[in-house]
C-alpha cells in the first residue's frame, strides 16, 4: 500500500470514528476534545525536548505540567462553564511561564499548555449538546477538511510559486488558493443543506476559516522544523501524531469559537452562526 492509499484509510476511519462522536455530542465529545488537548501537549512536549538529555523541561516541571494539563482535560470533559475553563487555562499559562522565567527556561512549556487548552476548549464548547453545535463542528469539518484535501491536489496539479518555502517547502499559493475556494463551497453547501439562510455571511466565516487553517498547519510545521522533527507523532497510520492531522482544525476551531461568542454567548457560541 503507498503512502498516499494509507493517508487516505487513515483518514476514512479516523473521519467515521469522529463524525459517529460529533453526532452524539455532549460527553462523547468533550472526553474527545480532551483527549485532543491531552494529546496536542504531549507531542508538544516530545517535540520540545532539549537534544541533550531528552529530559523535557528541566527537573520535575515537566510532571506538574502534565498533571496541570489532565486536570484540565478534566475539567473540559465534565463541562466547566467557558469562562471557569478560559480563566482556570490563563492562570495555569501564567503560572507555567512564570516559572520558566524564575529558572530561565523557555516558555515552551506555557505556549504549548496554552495551545492544547485553548484546542480542547473551543472544540468542546463549540460543539456543546444542541443542533446548532451540531451544525457548526460539520460546519468546521466541511471547511477544514474540503481546505486540506484541495490545497493538496490543487497543489500538486496546478505548482507555482511556494507558500512559504522556508516553513513548508512542499504548499504552493495554488493549492492554498484553491483549497480556500474548495472550503468556502463546502461551508456554503453545508449551509443550505441544513437549511440555513446566511450563507454570504457563512461564505465570509469559511474563507476566514480556510486562511486560519492553512496558517495552523503552518504553525505547526514551523515548531517540527525548529525541533528538527519530521512528525509530531506516529499514532495515526501515514499521518503521523494527532497534531499533524488537527493542526488546522483547532486553529480554526479557537476562531470559529471567537467568532460564535463575539455573535453570542460564550458558553453556546453555536447560536450566533448555526441556530435555525
Amino acid at each position: 500500500m503507498s503512502n498516499l492509499q494509507l493517508r487516505i484509510v487513515s483518514a476514512l476511519v479516523l473521519a467515521a470514528v469522529v463524525l459517529a462522536i460529533t453526532w452524539f455530542g455532549g460527553l462523547p465529545f468533550r472526553v474527545l476534545a480532551a483527549v485532543i488537548a491531552v494529546a496536542i501537549f504531549y507531542e508538544w512536549s516530545r517535540m520540545a525536548r532539549p537534544a541533550a538529555g531528552g529530559e523535557w523541561p528541566r527537573g520535575g516541571f515537566g510532571i506538574v505540567a502534565d498533571a496541570l494539563l489532565l486536570i484540565f482535560a478534566v475539567a473540559i470533559a465534565i463541562g466547566l462553564p467557558a469562562l471557569v475553563l478560559l480563566g482556570l487555562a490563563v492562570a495555569v499559562v501564567v503560572l507555567l511561564a512564570a516559572f520558566s522565567a524564575s529558572r530561565r527556561q523557555d516558555q515552551w512549556a506555557a505556549a504549548g499548555f496554552a495551545y492544547a487548552s485553548l484546542s480542547g476548549v473551543s472544540l468542546a464548547l463549540l460543539r456543546g449538546g444542541d443542533k446548532a453545535g451540531l451544525i457548526a463542528i460539520l460546519f468546521l469539518f466541511a471547511v477544514v477538511w474540503a481546505t486540506d484535501i484541495f490545497a493538496y491536489f490543487v497543489g500538486r496539479a496546478v505548482g507555482g510559486p511556494k507558500l512559504a518555502p522556508a516553513i513548508s517547502p512542499g504548499k504552493t499559493q495554488s493549492g492554498a488558493l484553491g483549497g480556500m475556494v474548495a472550503g468556502v463551497i463546502a461551508g456554503v453547501l453545508l449551509g443550505l443543506g441544513v437549511g440555513l439562510s446566511n450563507l454570504w455571511l457563512l461564505a465570509l466565516v469559511a474563507a476566514l476559516l480556510s486562511v486560519v487553517s492553512q496558517a495552523g498547519d503552518l504553525f505547526e510545521s514551523w515548531v517540527k522544523r525548529r525541533h528538527g522533527v519530521k512528525d509530531s507523532g506516529w499514532i495515526i497510520p501515514g499521518h503521523g501524531g494527532v497534531m499533524d492531522r488537527v493542526d488546522g482544525l483547532v486553529a480554526a476551531a479557537f476562531t470559529l469559537y471567537l467568532i460564535g461568542w463575539a455573535l453570542g454567548d460564550a458558553d453556546r457560541p453555536a447560536l450566533g452562526l448555526f441556530a435555525r
